[in-house]
C-alpha cells in the first residue's frame, strides 16, 4: 500500500465523508485551526521576543519561557487535531499539494526544535546560554514557525 492510499482511505473513511460532507463542519474545524494557531503564534512570539532583549525585558527569559510554553503545547495538540480532521476532508487534494508537504515538514522541524533544541536549553539548570545562542536559537524558531505559517496558508491559494 503506498501512501496515497493512505490518504485515499483517509477521504473516504467516515471521519473524510463527516468533514467532507457539511460545509459547516470544516469551517468550523478551520476557525479553531486558526484560534489555536495564533495562540501558538503568540507564545513563539513571546518567547522569542524575549530570548531576541527586543520585549518583555523585565521578565526573566527561562520564566517567561516555561509559562508560554505551556500555551504552545496547548495550542499544537488542538493545531494537530483539528489539522487532521481538515486533512481528512480533503486528503487527496493535501497529497498532491507542494504547499501541504512543506508545510508537514516544517511542523516536524519546528516541533522538533521546540522540543528538542529550544526547550532543554532554557530548562538548563546550569550556566546560562550566551546572548549570541539565545538570539540565534530565536532567529530559528522564529524562522520555522513562520514557515509552517506561510505554508499553511498557501496551501489554501493552490
Amino acid at each position: 500500500m503506498q501512501l496515497v492510499d493512505l490518504f485515499s482511505a483517509l477521504e473516504t473513511s467516515p471521519v473524510g465523508a463527516f468533514v467532507k460532507d457539511r460545509g459547516a463542519t470544516f469551517a468550523t474545524i478551520e476557525a479553531v485551526h486558526l484560534m489555536a494557531l495564533a495562540v501558538l503564534g503568540g507564545s513563539v512570539l513571546v518567547m522569542d521576543l524575549r530570548l531576541l532583549n527586543v520585549a518583555f525585558k523585565d521578565i526573566p527569559a527561562r520564566t517567561l519561557a516555561l509559562d508560554a510554553h505551556k500555551a504552545f503545547k496547548v495550542a499544537l495538540a488542538v493545531l494537530l487535531v483539528t489539522g487532521f480532521f481538515m486533512v481528512a476532508g480533503v486528503a487527496t487534494k493535501c497529497y498532491h499539494n507542494f504547499y501541504f508537504w512543506v508545510k508537514m515538514a516544517a511542523l516536524a522541524a519546528g516541533i522538533a526544535f521546540v522540543f528538542a533544541v529550544k526547550m532543554p536549553l532554557l530548562r538548563n539548570e546550569g550556566e546560562p546560554p550566551s546572548a549570541a545562542t539565545l538570539k540565534l536559537v530565536a532567529l530559528a524558531s522564529t524562522s520555522i514557525w513562520l514557515l509552517v505559517a506561510a505554508s499553511g496558508r498557501w496551501i489554501g491559494f493552490s
